[in-house]
């Protein structure tokens, strides 16, 4: 991938292996409080993480950046869009909008926001994920945030269906004690966070993985800092040409994840689909096609 779509903790990774012993040391550092960890000086930075400056140096132009300043530049860039609110982001769209319909503008966008995903996204990590949520033996929780709630919702419905064992955590942090003293080592909690970051959403993050639960995260490119609790993250593009960032691809991947599930257990699947119709059609829930008297035209 090119490393101009990719973030500065991205290039570190693919360069994880070849760094030096030293480099590694800052490189562990830098992703700890990832991205403001590098925000500081070049001296503060090698003294936080407890190596020298030309060690500094040496690692972000290994990384690909012609120095530090840019580094620290790419940086900073990342770190605005985190914090980018729907003003800031309509304001910057706007500025740069093409004399095209906003139909066609949007099409674009998530094509893009698509293309780069998929390209990020082993689909080796993608099975994982399916399999973990399709073991009927784990417990399933699911929580959304402010705007992503939709997207645990539509999660949690289909779930539920396919499988037992499905819970929806409420968005309330007070009620959350109750949820994580049920949890098992084992279980799955599926988070959804993306920028602007909700801060209660890391201290569940951390309360459930220090019980053994398995995180599974949909978040940003940037990464909510649950990425640091989670075992596999969906960094998903979201960009748009709007005041709001866009969940489709995160749709997509969701209802992937659905299907997958659904099919690798589509004997008790059915089983319990043809029950849950036998209890709609008992509550009445759906309306009927009218049916015409014989005879009638």
């Amino acid at each position: 991938m090119n490393q101009a779509s990719m973030t500065v903790s991205d290039v570190i990774a693919a360069h994880f292996d070849a760094l030096t012993r030293a480099e590694k040391q800052l490189a562990g550092s830098l992703l700890d409080n990832y991205p403001v960890s590098g925000l500081g000086s070049i001296t503060t930075v090698a003294e936080n993480a407890g190596v020298s400056t030309p060690t500094v140096a040496r690692m972000v132009q290994k990384l690909g950046f012609r120095g530090f300043p840019d580094f620290q530049a790419r940086l900073h860039h990342e770190l605005e869009a985190t914090l980018s609110n729907p003003i800031a982001k309509h304001d910057r769209w706007a500025a740069n909008a093409p004399g095209t319909h906003i139909l066609n503008r949007f099409a674009d966008a998530i094509m893009t926001n698509l293309r780069q995903t998929l390209a990020q996204m082993e689909t080796a990590d993608f099975d994982r994920v399916a399999a973990l949520l399709a073991d009927r033996r784990r417990t399933i929780y699911i929580i959304g945030g402010r705007i992503t709630k939709a997207l645990a919702d539509y999660l949690f419905t289909h779930l539920q269906v396919i499988r037992p064992s499905v819970t929806q955590i409420s968005a309330n942090p007070s009620s959350w004690p109750h949820y994580v003293l049920n949890m098992q080592a084992g279980d799955v909690l599926v988070i959804f966070d993306i920028r602007r970051y909700e801060q209660e959403m890391e201290t569940l993050a951390r309360a459930a993985r220090e019980r053994g639960v398995v995180i599974v995260l949909f978040t940003d490119p940037w990464a909510s800092p649950v990425a640091k609790a989670a075992a596999h993250v969906f960094r998903v593009h979201i960009e748009a040409p709007s005041a709001w960032d866009s969940s489709v691809v995160t749709l997509f991947i969701v209802e992937a994840l659905i299907e997958a599930v659904q099919s690798s257990g589509w004997a008790e699947t059915s089983d319990r689909l043809k029950t849950l119709e036998g209890l709609f059609e008992a509550s009445r829930l759906f309306r009927k096609p009218r049916q015409e008297a014989p005879g009638k035209t």
